[in-house]
């Protein structure tokens, strides 16, 4: 199971360099909407927890 997990690991890997390398600018768009999907998170929960305390 652990060999698995390591061969997953590396063929995950080897996509994602060969997606940076291929498209760079397609690449930037997917880290910058990841970014973007984090920040929201953490202002909803910032919401949530300000409403918590009113």
């Amino acid at each position: 199971m652990a060999q698995a997990k390591k061969v997953a690991m590396w063929i995950l890997v080897i996509f994602v360099i060969y997606t940076i390398i291929t498209s760079p600018v397609r690449a930037a768009e997917l880290v910058q909407s990841g970014f973007v999907g984090i920040s929201d998170a953490a202002k909803a929960v910032g919401a949530f927890m300000t409403g918590l305390v009113r």
